[in-house]
């Protein structure tokens, strides 16, 4: 049976300083084949508004991207849909809307966002984890995933253990309560695991996998390690996130999913990249 290439690839920002083709041109050159493209950190000397998102600015991507043999994994936009000041929502759901249209015109990837908490300076706080928090989520994303049906584009919530979508049971509600066929998840096990929770981590991800797993549309993949029982950002293979039983999974029937290092530095994202691609 033909073994199928690990579709593997990285954060923009992660790697080298330098304009938007000189970072491509690295990240190709490190065997990466695709990335997750935060706009405002790929153009940090530019000011990237909805009004910026033409046409003409997705087609000078999508060339960039096709001249390097390169896939849109994820287009990131993580803002707080949880705001509770009405005119700031708004603005950010209109900024969801732009960036939804704008990866239509890109023809492909994911629009990715994670979930937010329910005060304006998007700071973890016990309310995140209530059930009337969830629901406001819920009730807040729904005009998202309209506008999502609406251009056909996948848009794919990432849960983290600090924010309202905190754990995969969470997750699966509002999957089960939003039931889109354009609604995902973008798969982050280490987002997952907090200060509060790391001593469970080999369950808390077998659940994830159990609850989430048919709905994943791309995997971020990354490392952590505990320090004075906080968990803290580890070089990929060097702390403690076991990826074997995600791997697993990802041979038996996601072959072609990808997977977008984090945490990385241009150094060392070589290196995890080929730790990954043998697994």
């Amino acid at each position: 049976m033909r073994t199928i290439p690990k579709n593997i690839g990285i954060r923009l920002h992660d790697t080298i300083d330098g304009c938007f083709t000189e970072k491509l041109d690295f990240i190709k050159g490190q065997g990466f084949s695709c990335i997750h493209l935060a706009l405002s950190k790929a153009y940090p000397d530019a000011k990237v508004t909805d009004a910026s998102l033409t046409p003409g600015f997705a087609q000078y991507i999508r060339r960039e991207l096709d001249k390097r043999d390169l896939d849109l994994a994820v287009l990131g936009c993580y803002l707080n849909l949880l705001n509770p000041d009405p005119a700031e929502l708004k603005a950010t759901q209109e900024r969801y809307r732009a960036h939804i249209r704008f990866a239509s015109m890109l023809g492909g990837g994911v629009v990715g966002t994670e979930t937010g908490c329910p005060n304006r300076e998007y700071k973890p706080c016990e309310e995140s984890y209530t059930e009337e928090t969830l629901q406001k989520f819920i009730e807040n994303l729904k005009p998202v995933i309209a506008d999502a049906e609406k251009m056909g584009v996948i848009f794919a919530i990432e849960p983290v253990w600090r924010h309202c979508v905190n754990t995969p049971e969470r997750a699966r509600k509002v999957l089960d309560a939003i039931d889109s066929p354009n609604l995902q998840i973008i798969f982050d096990p280490v987002n997952l695991i907090g200060d509060v929770n790391f001593e469970r981590a080999p369950q808390i991800i077998h659940e994830a996998i159990e609850l989430l797993w048919k709905d994943v549309a791309v995997l971020h993949i990354k490392d952590y390690e505990v320090k004075d029982g906080k968990v803290v950002p580890a070089q990929l293979g060097k702390g403690l996130m076991d990826y074997t039983e995600i791997m697993e999974h990802v041979k038996a029937d996601k072959p072609y999913v990808q997977m977008s290092l984090e945490e990385t530095a241009p150094a060392n994202a070589r290196e995890g990249r080929l730790l990954i691609a043998g697994m």
